[in-house]
């Protein structure tokens, strides 16, 4: 399980730091192309866009040949993609690249989360995907790193040494012994959960904050960069934020072990309303980069108890893990992609503080309707 361990984190941490690196660079993109918020959210959102569409198909493959196959495809995809990017210099190139890699990165994460749950004891799921996710979360901290180092160095190389990790761990997956499906399990029971209450309420979960974290990636750069920031000031800003992030996941990943993910989710909506109706006020640098390192840990407390829920969920209902983490696919990538690309063009139309606001609403509505169900919850068991 160790084994397992080290190698999922490794593929989460490297994959995620090409999804991050592009933070410090979207105001040099914004303004050497020309792309204006719109555009900035677009390229943003590009890569989430890619998930979505590869998160159905990563579940099939993994349901039906394993979740080996499914990582190994994962990797050599995003390899090439992120290759791709790096020597793109129309705005078109690299929403193109990066819509691929979404896609790939879908297969690697699919797969990935699905080896790991399924050699790990059910009591000690939250903390597995906890450290798993904070691996994830440790490439977003290293990510703006490498996008500043990009910045100065050069993307071509730069993300070219990315190309050839992805390689290595392609290499690391092959000689790692896998189980295949003893039966694989066609797409009707995925499709099914689609429709049930508790499953589309474990989803909202990983949805949730990935409009929180999409708006905050594009907003905030942009903010950062018209206060005087550049990129490397932004990079590190977004540094203090993920360092703080992964500790915090490997934390909540106990907690929800110990405690469940419902008084975890609920103080994470309580904590990211807060945070969210502040973030536009700011109009020191060295204010907002603060609030950035609060909203990581707001905005990704959400992560961890939502995505055990979610596997709970799934598994009492039959669901092959491959699908289970298609779900998670399905989820986060609207949501990012509607983060991104929705909050910069409704910030363009009217005002960041638009975005922000309509956000903590959702967190307080969800906070709402979480605690009621808890009470109810809670008042039939006393009553039976």
């Amino acid at each position: 399980m160790r084994r397992i361990l080290l190698l999922v984190g490794a593929i989460v941490l490297v994959d995620t730091i090409f999804f991050s690196a592009l933070t410090p660079l979207l105001p040099h993109y914004s303004d050497s192309l020309g792309l204006g918020k719109t555009g900035a959210g677009a390229l943003a959102g590009a890569y989430p866009a890619g998930c979505l569409l590869g998160a159905i198909p990563s579940g099939v493959v993994a349901a039906r040949w394993g979740v080996k196959p499914t990582v190994l495809v994962g990797l050599l995809a995003v390899a090439f993609c992120t290759v791709l990017f790096g020597f793109g210099t129309e705005a078109w190139q690299l929403d193109l690249a990066r819509f691929a890699q979404g896609v790939a990165s879908t297969f690697s994460w699919t797969g990935g989360l699905a080896w790991l749950v399924a050699v790990s004891p059910a009591s000690r799921r939250g903390e597995l995907i906890g450290q798993a996710f904070a691996a994830a979360v440790a490439g977003s901290l290293l990510g703006p790193v490498l996008g500043a180092i990009a910045s100065v160095g050069g993307t071509r190389w730069t993300f070219s040494a990315v190309g050839m990790l992805e390689l290595v761990l392609a290499a690391w997956a092959i000689a790692t012994p896998a189980e295949r499906p003893e039966q694989a399990q066609g797409p009707g029971v995925f499709l099914r959960s689609l429709g049930d209450a508790p499953m589309i309420a474990g989803i909202w979960f990983v949805v949730l904050p990935a409009l929180l974290f999409g708006t905050l990636g594009v907003l905030v750069p942009l903010r950062l960069s018209a206060l005087g920031f550049g990129a490397i000031a932004i990079g590190a800003a977004f540094l203090g934020s993920s360092a703080l992030e992964t500790v915090n996941n490997t934390i909540l990943g106990k907690l929800a072990d110990r405690h469940g993910t419902t008084p975890l989710l609920l103080f994470g909506l309580a904590l990211s309303a807060v945070v969210a109706v502040v973030l536009p006020w700011p109009a020191n640098p060295y204010v907002l980069s603060a609030l950035v390192v609060v909203a990581g840990v707001a905005f990704g407390g959400f992560y961890t108890p939502g995505m055990t829920r979610l596997s709970h969920l799934s598994e009492e209902r039959g669901l092959d893990h491959g699908y289970t983490f298609a779900l998670v696919s399905l989820a986060w990538a609207p949501g990012q992609t509607l983060g991104a690309a929705g909050s910069g063009a409704l910030a363009h139309a009217t005002a960041d503080a638009v975005p922000y606001v309509t956000l903590s609403a959702l967190c307080v509505l969800t906070f709402a309707a979480l605690a009621r169900r808890r009470a109810a919850v809670t008042a039939a068991a006393a009553a039976g």
